[in-house]
């Protein structure tokens, strides 16, 4: 699935530490703990990347980032599976009725795998989505 960086930094003024996204313009939060604040980070991250898909925004691929401050953060596992496989479709050069047609389900069907609030995919079509993608969406 996916995940971005987070950079977290803590302030001494602010006495909290501080989250920032270097993929995610704008998208920032904090934490009076570093639990607290890698806690709000992934609700911080499901909620812009949510937000983007729902206003049809270009979501933005993760990058590698290294560094003593950076975490990874994986958003909420709906909001996960949604934005992997749209990137994932889209990185293959697929269209959603591709998709539907190689996956043979109905075109609406797909289109809510790939909605953050209805995606629901049964096991049975996950390995069929992994096979298309060739790669495993869940490691066991």
């Amino acid at each position: 699935m996916i995940k971005y960086a987070a950079q977290i930094v803590y302030d001494k003024e602010d006495n909290c530490y501080n989250v920032s996204f270097p993929d995610l313009k704008g998208c920032f939060t904090y934490g009076e703990t570093m639990e607290e604040a890698q806690h709000n980070a992934k609700e911080a991250l499901s909620g812009y990347l949510e937000s983007l898909d729902m206003r049809k925004i270009k979501i933005p691929v993760p990058s590698k980032h290294n560094g003593k401050t950076l975490y990874y953060i994986k958003p909420e596992k709906n909001v996960s599976f949604a934005i992997w496989l749209k990137l994932k479709r889209q990185e293959k050069g697929y269209t959603q009725k591709d998709m539907a047609n190689i996956l043979n389900i109905k075109y609406q069907t797909y289109q809510r795998f790939e909605n953050t609030q209805q995606s629901n995919p049964t096991l049975k079509t996950i390995t069929k989505i992994e096979n298309v993608i060739n790669e495993e969406i869940i490691r066991v």
